[in-house]
């Protein structure tokens, strides 16, 4: 057969979850495109009727499914001589399916359900269409086309793109990858749809993070040879630069279409002259305009001189609105009214703790009220949480204090990968070193209370443990799926270049395992996050029930069990 004259559009747009008639129009205005350049066929991504995430949505209002069913009938009406494959949502025996509709000459032509594996001819070729990770169930085409929904994800080309060239490989077909741009919540969409030839070479790829219009001929082959992907057993490293454009892009896009796509525009936030707020700042004045983010310094009698003038120093520079606001009165007076009731509650209940929070927590708490007192105040704000990763994971954040508002840009990066963004950031903005190199260079830590060791304001890695090894844990966790004993009896890249007992690693992996097993009821009412690794502690990602938190880690032997048991 002369296929010579396969001419196919891949539109990669970015949808509004819900919105049929917003992505409906993005869709016709596709079509159109495909017919003025004389195409056989445009695909659209996976679900790009209805847009993505709206499993549990669909199924509690079946009118959703009605209406995009609706919109799918009269969108086939304009359809001339190119056929167009719109994903959406069909409906079979009650149920909402995942499903592609083949549009041509002004009908519905078919419909393919996910996980059903239908030959489709057009224009004298041979399709299947796929849907999802369905592709890797097919053969027996000329063409296979996957229309996906696929987030972006460190090492992505290895871990998922590597299949599809091997699947194109396996059965000699080339391969048709569509996926979408845009956020959707913290799932942020990286784009880059792909035509694999039939020896599994990436022939061409459309923009990473922007919505863009492939023209392609499927036959075509690659006159170029990619290396195959390294197989080496993966290892932790802090070598963070070769993921850092990605990671920049994908938070970026997250903000920016969790912004938009709410009717937000505005973002108020604590500068409190560390690392977690600072970089907050520069990715909000990147994604919305450095005109809708207002910094707001918030020193209480603990914070350092040095930490109000590198936050100003860092507004000032990133173009931000700027304001101070002292906390020192709101926290005595509150201070003052808890002890009087403290006492009252002590004559009914006893055991207090022995070491208390409360001041710690008061002062976070006051800044978290002036900063949803401005969102309230002005329309169209929300207040930003700025916590990391590391210190989730950790519970080494207060609740309606630094971890509550509207999002979460940074809850998904580690402590050292954010001293990494950093540097980038200072190197490849336009405006550059726009981040004080003492912010950089400072160890973090709150400033909420005293040590009583040093005297001074007790940083975060005295309190927990050096961030090195508290994000090498996270990595084999969340990557290798290590266990307690595994991670213990294995070498850390931290101890290559420190020499730590066997004890003092037990302590820290002690103190990590008990601090996480309390801190599950933080995560799962975090505000909205970006994801950004491959695994990740957001709601978006992973769920683990609050009342789980007597987990056994460790693991014991079959002898302790069988001793267990007799004491039952």
């Amino acid at each position: 057969m002369d296929n010579s004259n396969n001419k196919i559009g891949i539109a990669q747009i970015n949808t509004i979850s819900g919105n049929i008639e917003y992505n409906a129009k993005k869709i016709v205005q596709g079509i159109k495109n495909a017919e003025e350049n004389n195409l056989d066929l445009v695909v659209f991504p996976e679900l790009a009727l209805v847009g993505y995430g709206l499993e549990d949505t669909v199924i509690r209002y079946p009118i959703i499914i009605e209406q995009n069913k609706k919109w799918v009938e009269e969108i086939a009406k304009i359809t001339t001589s190119t056929t167009a494959l719109v994903g959406f949502y069909d409906q079979k025996d009650g149920k909402a399916i995942n499903s592609i509709a083949v549009l041509n000459n002004g009908k519905i032509q078919e419909i393919i359900h996910k996980n059903h594996y239908n030959k489709t001819e057009i224009n004298g070729t041979t399709y299947k269409i796929t849907i999802g990770d369905s592709c890797f169930e097919v053969n027996n085409a000329e063409v296979v086309i996957n229309c996906n929904s696929t987030i972006s994800k460190p090492d992505k080309a290895e871990k998922f793109e590597t299949p599809y060239s091997q699947l194109a490989r396996l059965i000699s077909t080339p391969i048709i990858y569509v996926n979408q741009v845009g956020a959707v919540d913290g799932n942020s969409f990286d784009g880059g749809s792909k035509l694999f030839d039939k020896n599994g070479q990436v022939v061409v790829c459309a923009k990473s993070f922007e919505e863009d219009f492939l023209i392609i001929d499927p036959f075509l082959t690659s006159t170029e040879i990619t290396t195959q992907p390294d197989n080496k057993e993966k290892t932790f490293s802090l070598d963070y630069e070769p993921d850092m454009e990605r990671t920049y892009q994908t938070l970026i896009q997250g903000i920016r279409d969790y912004f938009n796509k709410t009717g937000l525009k505005r973002a108020v936030l604590g500068l409190s002259g560390g690392l977690d707020s600072t970089v907050c700042a520069v990715l909000l004045a990147d994604a919305i305009g450095a005109e809708n983010v207002y910094g707001i310094s918030m020193p209480s009698k603990l914070t350092s001189t040095e930490s109000k003038t590198d936050a100003e120093l860092l507004a000032n520079n990133l173009g931000i609105h700027f304001a101070e606001a002292p906390i020192k009165e709101m926290v005595d007076t509150t201070n003052d009214n808890l002890q009087t009731l403290f006492k009252s509650v002590e004559g009914k209940w006893d055991c207090r703790y022995k070491q208390s929070y409360t001041m710690d927590n008061i002062q976070a708490r006051s800044r978290a009220v002036i900063l949803f007192g401005i969102s309230n105040e002005f329309a169209s704000c929300i207040p930003i949480a700025t916590s990391d990763k590391s210190e989730s994971y950790m519970g080494y954040a207060t609740i309606n204090g630094d971890m509550s508002g509207g999002f979460a840009p940074i809850a998904d990066v580690t402590k050292t990968k954010l001293f990494a963004l950093a540097r980038w950031l200072n190197k490849n903005r336009e405006i550059k070193n726009a981040i004080p190199e003492s912010i950089i260079l400072k160890r973090p830590g709150a400033e909420l209370a005293i040590d009583p060791k040093t005297g001074k304001t007790l940083c975060a890695e005295d309190a927990l443990m050096p961030y090195e090894f508290m994000d090498e844990i996270i990595w084999r966790i969340e990557n290798k799926h290590e266990t307690y004993n595994q991670m213990l009896n294995s070498e850390f890249l931290y101890e290559k270049a420190h020499n730590i007992s066997k004890e003092q690693k037990t302590e820290w992996l002690d103190k990590f395992y008990k601090r996480m097993s309390t801190a599950i009821y933080k995560w799962s009412i975090f505000p909205p996050s970006v994801l950004v690794d491959s695994h990740s502690i957001s709601k978006n990602d992973y769920k683990q029930p609050i009342t789980s938190s007597k987990i056994d880690y460790k693991g014991i032997s079959t002898s302790e069990i069988q001793e267990k048991i007799k004491e039952f």
